[in-house]
């Protein structure tokens, strides 16, 4: 019904910078929200940023405040994480879900639709 794919992973120096794109096709919404998680090596998933469609409201977790920064393309169907200052604490498999609604939120379980990840990892 809904795809999700995400591209831009790799391997970064600390302290320097990756930018995730993620692309999404299929069924269409009135209105939505984008959001990127990440999954660390042995840690469970946790929220990394939020945006809705007007791009008025964003939220960030605590431990990217500053330096990630995320947006989106709506004539382009695309959100991007723009991510600067990478730590090796950053290390993990970002991805992309969307919520057919105009209210973003933090929590995995509140995002009905996924992409397949990408991996980011930072070199110390």
């Amino acid at each position: 019904q809904v795809q999700l794919v995400e591209s831009g992973g790799g391997l970064v120096q600390a302290g320097g910078s990756l930018r995730l794109s993620c692309a999404v096709s299929g069924r269409t919404f009135s209105s939505y929200t984008m959001g990127w998680f990440r999954q660390a090596p042995g840690k469970g998933r946790e929220f990394v940023a939020g945006i809705s469609r007007n791009e008025v409201t964003t939220l960030y977790a605590d431990s990217v405040k500053g330096r990630f920064t995320i947006s989106r393309d709506n004539a382009k169907n695309t959100v991007y994480l723009q991510m600067n200052s990478l730590k090796p604490e950053d290390t993990a498999v970002y991805s992309c879900a969307l919520r057919p609604t105009n209210l973003v939120l933090k929590t995995v379980v509140d995002y009905n639709y996924w992409g397949q990840g990408t991996l980011v990892t930072v070199s110390s």
